[in-house]
């Protein structure tokens, strides 16, 4: 196992930004939340110890479910829990974009309503979720240092703050999400990166230089969106993509209206792979991402047990050189994706 800080935790860890359910911006439509405690639990069963989380994932509502899925759980039995702060959102306009806020008052609000709403006398690992532009998160937006909003709060301040949260016993860990490599070594001048997350799949390797630094560094990496949202677990086609429901933020995503021929073609990839080992195509998508030099950790996200067992078994997954050919062969043939084509 790798760990976070003193914590050991699965190669595997639950996504919650699903079972946020609808009614916000990046939704991915409607959920079951009784389906979704199920799915936690059902997780935890085969051996996931962590969960992630954010704020902002259904405005509030994933935490809500996390919470639920908590206190059902033995205390023995219970995940680490991971959330996130930064994403502020508007009550009155649910579909407006979040903003990127980190101000000491605004964070300090957002750790006490987390905690509530998980049920838990402290978070084990707290994440900025994006660095501070004071504006509108925006599917464009980098963690590239660069021209800023003057409202935004200072990398320098914003950290301390989550160093002094961390001091207070509130979190266990601190780490920083969606942040450039220049941003990493600022904040691990202030306080130490207890873990970094990057988005990191076969389509999105753009990350490579932040996770060897988190490597040199003794930080631990939990990569999100190693399947690409869904793009890459085998279940996706054009009509697929016609057929997501209205409030899916997919829909619109470039990567699943331009780019979906290039992405699907990696997918089938993968897919091969699955079938000759005889497995389920996430597993192998999100083993890819495990096989990372770095990578502590893969965040998968699911809406259904039954969803869970297709990847719950990728940690215990080596993919072979001749394996990782394939996949680095049709990276160069389609272009797809950013980034080095192999580990």
């Amino acid at each position: 196992m790798h760990t976070i800080a003193d914590m050991k935790i699965s190669r595997t860890g639950f996504g919650a930004w699903a079972i946020g359910g609808g009614g916000w911006r990046f939704s991915w439509g409607a959920t079951d939340d009784a389906e979704s405690v199920a799915a936690i639990r059902r997780a935890v069963a085969l051996g996931v110890n962590w969960i992630d989380t954010a704020a902002v994932y259904g405005l509030g509502h994933s935490e809500v479910v996390v919470g639920r899925a908590l206190a059902s759980l033995p205390p023995a039995e219970r995940p680490y829990v991971f959330t996130k702060a930064g994403l502020v959102w508007n009550e009155a306009q649910p579909l407006a974009a979040p903003y990127r806020i980190m101000r000491p008052e605004s964070v300090r609000r957002e750790v006490d309503a987390s905690l509530r709403r998980l049920g838990v006398e402290h978070i084990d690992l707290y994440q900025v979720h994006w660095p501070d532009t004071g504006e509108a998160l925006d599917w464009g937006a980098t963690g590239d240092d660069g021209a800023v909003s003057p409202v935004a709060t200072p990398l320098e301040e914003y950290w301390q703050v989550m160093a002094d949260l961390k001091r207070a016993g509130k979190v266990r860990a601190i780490g920083l999400s969606n942040h450039s490599l220049a941003q990493l070594a600022r904040a691990e001048s202030i306080a130490h990166v207890d873990a970094v997350q990057p988005p990191f799949s076969a389509l999105d390797r753009g990350a490579a230089p932040e996770v060897a630094w988190a490597r040199r560094n003794g930080t631990a990496v939990i990569a999100y969106s190693p399947m690409r949202s869904g793009l890459l677990s085998g279940a996706f086609s054009a009509e697929r993509v016609a057929a997501l429901p209205p409030d899916d933020w997919r829909r619109a995503h470039p990567d699943f209206t331009e780019r979906l021929a290039e992405n699907l073609a990696v997918a089938d990839v993968l897919r091969a792979i699955a079938e000759r080992r005889g497995v389920p195509v996430p597993a192998v998508a999100v083993a890819w991402t495990l096989a990372w030099p770095g990578i502590s950790g893969a965040i998968v996200g699911a809406r259904t047990p039954e969803q869970v067992g297709d990847w719950a078994t990728a940690g215990g997954i080596r993919l072979e050189r001749e394996e990782l050919d394939a996949v680095a062969g049709v990276l160069g043939r389609t272009g797809a994706g950013t980034g080095p084509f192999r580990p």
